[in-house]
């Protein structure tokens, strides 16, 4: 099993609109094969001294996957390029990381 974060930086004030193409992108991947986990989460503000300060124009997909290949695949599957050019213009940079359990 593969955790994944995808850092999702985004154009000023485009948040919503990314939401709104990726909640189209959510079934189609979950229906991939060896997807265990895909979903969307925003910073939550709070009183808690170590947390970052929320970030409005980032997005963090996290996801987890039963192996590496399956991932690759879930990469390279046709509705994630078609996603792609759908939010290019919100999208500013996306990042992963890519973990194993321990």
């Amino acid at each position: 099993m593969l955790h994944v974060l995808a850092t999702v930086e985004l154009e000023s004030g485009k948040r919503d609109a990314f939401l709104a193409e990726f909640a189209k992108l959510v079934p189609l991947v979950r229906a991939e094969d060896g997807c265990h986990e895909y979903g969307p989460a925003v910073d939550v503000p709070t009183s808690i001294a170590v947390q970052m300060p929320p970030r409005p124009d980032v997005v963090i997909v996290v996801e987890k996957w039963a192996t590496l290949a399956v991932l690759e695949a879930h990469l390279k599957a046709p509705h994630m390029a078609e996603y792609r050019q759908r939010v290019k213009e919100l999208v500013k940079r996306v990042s992963l990381q890519i973990l194993q359990p321990v």
